[in-house]
């Protein structure tokens, strides 16, 4: 098998090799190179040992020389080689006390996650497969290498691993995997937030995010976000719907992978993010009429402080927290239909926020049953169109977008402070009504008036 190794990667394993070393590229690149895919990075493992690396190459750092690994440079790209390692008792679900060099890349491949991951190509040697990666791969398979218990007890994170690898790829997981992944769930807690969100961020933007029930069924959400195990159990009786609040968000992000598949990884993140969060207060805000109906009232609002605590317990950055918050108290929201009303709805939403917001708005409701169902989509139709009418007319919709600022009202003997922003904002009051009003005679006029 032949893999298109970039130039940079194959003159350093040229030069490793040439100076009497082995050198492979190693694991996800020789993954997603076979399923001809863009790798994200190029990894190398090599015999030579770091001192050995550092002097076969001009520029080099040291990042994480202890284990093993340096990073050369080529131009102004950084690329990591790793010597052969044996990865010592493992103390905390994370980290290896210890790790020894080894001259045997069977050794190095053995402690890998994954087969499909554990697998290393030159184009002296061809592909070294030695734990069944291809065939995982060509049966579409996640499978630790050898003991899962061992694999998994080493880094607890691998459990959200093979969960993220299953929802990028598709795959199934492998009997024993799955059986190891559920027993040793619970040392998922001495993982740290930082690195659970990044794995539960890839599976939440992958195109399987059915994988979300595999995580709650295989008992990892249980520890990790017991808030998604609440919505997973929370029964809606009520002719809105047709399946439980946790199997609902799953449609719904099934619904985005479908059909907006082709915008912009940073509306993607946010929109994943949000379309999993946006009925997290459902099950505390349910209450059961006599007629045995389930109602949710108030469960946008509630829905943003609860997101809140989550996003900030995985360290979200503030502003993603800002933008969820503000697609999960919407998403539910019905303004009136009048120009005026809905100008005011942009305004509360950000208007950076408002494309999101409406395919938001779109999957919840394609996600539900079809009760009422002509009426909710010429709702959610008609506010798409008047958004974009207003978009495409370039009405003001902040005070940014006034024809007159502080210095203006000021200049109309308003004195500086609180004073002049509730000016701009009574304004802003008679713009969204009307943007022809838009005009700093007329706005200074209005001034005048209230005078």
């Amino acid at each position: 098998m032949l893999i298109a190794v970039p130039e940079k990667v194959k003159r350093i394993i040229d030069t490793l090799q040439d100076a009497g070393y082995e050198a492979y590229a190693v694991g996800g690149c020789v993954r997603d190179s076979i399923l001809e895919k863009e790798p994200y990075d190029w990894d190398i493992t090599t015999n030579a040992i770091p001192q050995e690396v550092k002097a076969l190459f001009r520029r080099t750092v040291d990042i994480g020389i202890e284990h093993g690994t340096v990073k050369v440079m080529i131009g102004n790209e950084g690329f990591e080689i790793t010597t052969y390692r044996i990865d010592g008792e493992y103390e905390d679900s994370r980290h290896p006390k210890e790790v020894t060099f080894t001259p045997e890349l069977k050794e190095d491949l053995r402690r890998r996650d994954f087969t499909i991951n554990a697998m290393a190509y030159s184009e002296k040697t061809g592909l070294v497969d030695l734990f069944g990666g291809m065939k995982d791969l060509e049966a579409g398979i996640i499978r630790a290498v050898g003991n899962p218990a061992e694999r998994f007890s080493e880094d607890a994170l691998r459990i959200l691993r093979a969960l993220r690898f299953s929802a990028r790829f598709g795959y199934d997981i492998e009997d024993e995997t799955r059986k190891a992944m559920i027993a040793l769930a619970p040392t998922l807690s001495n993982i740290s937030a930082e690195r659970i969100r990044e794995e539960l961020e890839k599976i939440l933007c992958s195109d399987n995010p059915d994988r979300l029930r595999w995580a709650y069924i295989f008992g990892v959400t249980k520890v990790i976000l017991p808030e998604w195990d609440e919505m997973m159990e929370c029964k809606q009786t009520t002719p809105h719907h047709f399946t439980d609040v946790g199997d609902h968000t799953i449609v719904a992000m099934e619904y985005i992978v479908n059909n907006y598949g082709d915008i912009s990884p940073s509306d993607r993140r946010i929109l994943s993010i949000a379309t999993f969060l946006h009925d997290i207060a459902k099950p505390v805000m349910k209450t059961t009429g006599d007629d045995g109906v389930d109602h949710f009232k108030g469960h946008p609002e509630k829905g943003v402080l609860l997101a809140e605590a989550v996003l900030k317990r995985l360290k979200y950055d503030n502003d993603t927290i800002k933008r969820v918050k503000s697609l999960v108290r919407y998403h539910d929201e019905r303004p009136k239909l009048t120009y005026p009303s809905v100008r005011r709805f942009i305004a509360d939403v950000d208007l950076s926020n408002m494309e999101n917001l409406m395919r938001l708005k779109y999957a919840d409701l394609y996600a539900h049953a079809k009760y009422l169902w002509d009426d909710k989509l010429y709702q959610v139709e008609t506010l798409d169109e008047m958004y974009r009418k207003i978009v495409k007319d370039k009405d003001p919709l902040c005070v940014k977008d006034l024809a007159v600022d502080g210095s203006d009202l000021m200049n109309e003997g308003i004195k500086s402070g609180p004073a002049v922003g509730e000016a701009l904002k009574r304004l802003l009051e008679c713009v969204l009504d009307d943007p022809l009003m838009n005009d700093k005679e007329k706005l200074l006029g209005v001034l005048r008036q209230e005078g």
